[in-house]
């Protein structure tokens, strides 16, 4: 009995397009568990635990808090003339208290229209903090 011709055409096509797209299987079941190495200022302060264990439906939080961080960073950096380590990536202290303060019982909505401002005010210094931190070899 022969195969009508569409079945044969459409087996003939899965077999490349299913090699495409089937995941790569590997027997590597290494993991590199060695600490994370930024190009720059490795010994920064490990974020509040929550921000990684947050419901991904209130992932709005943890990206308030981590542009308010970057905000307050920013902010030292043009006040001191300094970007070292300490200033460019200070402890999540500061941040979180003023997330606390104003952002913790927050909508979905207060929150983005929170980081819109916050990332306004955070552009508005990009340059002047691009500027110092290239200089001192920290951007």
């Amino acid at each position: 009995m022969r195969k009508p011709i569409l079945a044969v055409t459409l087996a003939a096509l899965a077999g490349p397009l299913v090699a495409q797209t089937s995941p790569q299987v590997s027997n590597d079941l290494t993991v590199d568990m060695s600490p994370q190495q930024y190009r720059i200022c490795n010994d920064r302060p490990a974020r509040p635990t929550w921000m990684d264990e947050i419901n991904p439906r209130e992932a709005y939080k943890a990206l308030t808090l981590m542009d308010l961080y970057e905000l307050r960073a920013w902010e030292q950096i043009v006040e001191t003339g300094s970007c070292n380590c300490d200033i460019r990536f200070p402890s999540w202290e500061g941040a979180s208290e003023a997330f606390n303060e104003r952002y913790l019982m927050a909508s979905a909505a207060e929150h983005t229209a929170a980081q819109r401002n916050i990332r306004q005010q955070r552009n508005d210094l990009r340059y002047a903090v691009q500027d110092l931190c290239e200089a001192q070899g920290n951007w």
